[in-house]
């Protein structure tokens, strides 16, 4: 197994309800390291360079609304199998359809609010990573 970082949002539906500190106890138990950390308030402006990969989609405003309601935690995961051990410890997108014991099928709200954003690919991971973070930010 290769040793990955990716990216990991706790969105604002997540920080809304104080459960930073339980979603990250999923992480680590499942053996990934939290090498980088901040919590930020998102502009419009942010929300949407970060999201511009989904601008013609009919949610885009939404979800650049939602981005910006409240405070998010980004941060960098690093473990063997990054990208794919978060995307199976966060869960399906829809909370309807993930599995039991994934953050989002225990804390989501809804398909939007669905309390965490992680990377999809390793480049995608990369690219993510670099919005967020200067490479001095990054402690492994």
């Amino acid at each position: 197994m290769a040793v990955e970082r990716t990216l990991s949002i706790l969105k604002p539906d997540a920080t809304r309800r104080n459960l930073t500190g339980r979603i990250n106890a999923k992480f680590e138990e499942a053996g990934l390291r939290i090498i980088a950390q901040k919590r930020l308030q998102l502009s419009e402006a942010q929300a949407g360079a970060f999201y511009a990969v989904h601008k013609e989609r009919p949610f885009y405003k939404d979800l650049v609304a939602f981005m910006t309601s409240g405070p998010v935690v980004v941060q960098v995961l690093e473990g063997d199998d990054a990208v794919a051990k978060n995307r199976e410890i966060m869960g399906a997108t829809n909370p309807a359809n993930a599995a039991p014991g994934t953050i989002r099928k225990e804390f989501a709200e809804s398909i939007e609010a669905n309390s965490v954003h992680g990377s999809d690919s390793a480049e995608n991971a990369a690219t993510e990573i670099a919005f967020f973070f200067a490479g001095t930010e990054i402690v492994g």
